[in-house]
């Protein structure tokens, strides 16, 4: 690894497609993983569809994951797992540990691709015991796809994001017959076909309700619900606490890299060049949470930045920083918009609630772009970047206008 021009941390889809694409063009590449296996979390979701827009078949996940390993290694691609990033440091240095203890490596460019974490029931407040049984999407996905396990028989689940529904196929493949699905907005957060999963699988969605308090001593006996006709019990030996993605960003807190307030992941340019400019960031640590597919493509994207990076075709770091002028957004990338045309040509955008009207990007008081919305947080909202911005701030905000 000493030799290596780029390290790539994490091994999801974005990472292991930035690593290929680096390859392939003469670079020395290492990834690094702290799991046993690369893939990142294709590999315990055992259904599909993944892998039409990558290598133009449906598959499953393990296999997708395992499709992406090979595509790297085949390129040339030194691939380290069981191996734990513990430090960034300034110019494109890490700390490491592995079984050999720990390390400092060097790299003339640093990719971080280390995805997300989903919001714990602790994190969202929700009373009650703390009986066995309450699950994350990714813990059951690996429960029931990496150790066979069967952990309930009849869970409820907290949410209507497209991996809730992700938990509904997890949930038959291991015979696992979920009560209902608890939404507390009056309609699903996933594009509305999604419900038609539930209801062929015979499970109730549950609209404008909370879970408040999980009972049960050793084990989950019943969930407290709050329904628009008040609170109501639930028997249930389960609880599957799903999506309210956050990026995997505990290495960045810790480092002398820019953290943004509003996603939680790294301040990025149009490049997905970070603060320090030997760092660059790909796939969901950077918003939160989207598919497979997307992030294979914007890792693929930013491996292109960082040859040119590599090569001293980027143009210097500068340019304006993105304000967010409504509480209706949770989060913007990249938050640094210069001129040129370059990884990013198109704002990502997230709601922090519900919003109906003009999602409108302006600078010195003149529209730049703008799109109708009608939408729910998690949903993928986007809007086209200028390619030469003038001066003065960008603004992004939700207009109530016709």
């Amino acid at each position: 690894m000493a030799d290596s021009e780029v390290i790539v941390v994490g091994s999801g889809p974005a990472g292991l497609a930035a690593a290929t694409e680096l390859a392939r063009a003469g670079r020395r590449v290492t990834v690094l993983d702290r799991e046993a296996e690369a893939g990142g979390i294709p590999r315990h979701c055992g259904h599909y569809p993944f892998g039409m827009r990558e290598f133009h078949r449906l598959l499953r996940g393990p296999d997708y994951a395992a499709r992406l390993r090979a595509t790297a290694l085949a390129a040339g691609v030194t691939i380290r797992t069981r191996t734990t990033v513990t430090a960034l440091l300034p110019g494109g240095t890490v700390e490491i540990t592995d079984d050999s203890g720990p390390a400092t490596l060097s790299a003339r460019a640093v990719l971080l691709a280390t995805g997300v974490r989903e919001t714990s029931r602790a994190a969202r407040l929700i009373g009650g015991e703390k009986p066995g049984g309450v699950l994350s999407t990714g813990a059951l996905q690996g429960l029931v796809y990496l150790n066979n396990q069967r952990p309930f028989q009849h869970p409820v689940i907290l949410g209507t994001e497209l991996v809730a529904f992700s938990a509904l196929l997890t949930c038959r493949h291991a015979g696992i017959t979920p009560l209902a699905m608890i939404e507390p907005e009056p309609r699903i957060t996933a594009r509305s076909p999604a419900i038609w999963l539930a209801r062929l699988m015979g499970v109730t969605v549950r609209l404008q309700s909370e879970i408040t308090a999980i009972h049960g001593r050793t084990r989950v006996e019943s969930v407290t619900l709050a329904t628009p006709t008040g609170p109501t019990d639930l028997s249930t030996d389960g609880v599957i606490v799903t999506g309210g993605f956050r990026p995997d960003a505990a290495l960045l807190r810790g480092s002398h890299l820019q953290v943004d307030a509003a996603s939680g992941g790294s301040v990025i340019d149009r490049w997905g060049r970070l603060s320090d400019p030997a760092f660059f960031a790909a796939g969901n640590l950077l918003r939160g949470v989207e598919t497979a597919g997307w992030c294979w493509s914007e890792g693929r994207r930013t491996a292109r930045a960082i040859l040119a990076a590599l090569e001293g075709k980027l143009p210097a770091q500068g340019g304006t920083r993105l304000d967010l002028a409504h509480p209706g957004l949770r989060l913007a990338v990249p938050q640094i918009i210069g001129p040129g045309s370059a990884t990013h040509d198109r704002l990502q955008v997230r709601l922090a609630a519900p919003a109906r009207g003009h999602l409108t990007l302006s600078q010195g008081g003149r529209i730049v772009a703008s799109a109708r919305i009608d939408s729910l947080p998690e949903r993928r909202l986007s809007l086209p970047l200028p390619t030469a911005p003038g001066p003065g701030p960008l603004t992004l905000t939700i207009e109530d206008r016709p």
